[in-house]
């Protein structure tokens, strides 16, 4: 069972990346899971930045993204993604994906690899 975090790199600071949550191994497909997806920068707690409900795929956002980001899943490619616009330099941190029990209420679970987004200033 494998969460794999890609689309990370360096962009300067206005520019736009996506990030995709791509599932392995799983018995069932993904959209029966609610995914979130997290950062974490150096020095900083883990934040939960966005996530979509299994039930409904309904989104969810933290304020420090909303108009920024926008969460969708592809449930023929059993992936989530992360459209990130409008970057900023306080965005850099790894980013990972992970299923969690209630968006915003629950630690992820099943947590994948991260990957690493960098905005220059």
């Amino acid at each position: 069972v494998q969460l794999q975090a890609s689309g990370g790199g360096l962009v300067h600071n206005g520019g736009s990346l996506r990030l995709s949550c791509t599932a392995s191994g799983f018995t069932l497909p993904l959209r029966d899971f609610s995914v979130g997806w997290f950062r974490r920068a150096p020095g900083k707690v883990r934040e939960e930045v966005s996530c979509i409900s299994s039930l409904g795929g309904t989104t969810h956002y933290a304020d420090f993204v909303k108009g920024r980001f926008t969460i969708s899943r592809d449930d023929a490619k059993n992936t989530v993604y992360l459209q990130m616009n409008n970057l900023r330099p306080e965005d850099t941190a790894v980013y990972f994906c992970g299923t969690v029990r209630l968006c915003f209420e629950s630690p992820p679970g099943i947590e994948g690899r991260g990957t690493q987004v960098t905005v220059s200033s």
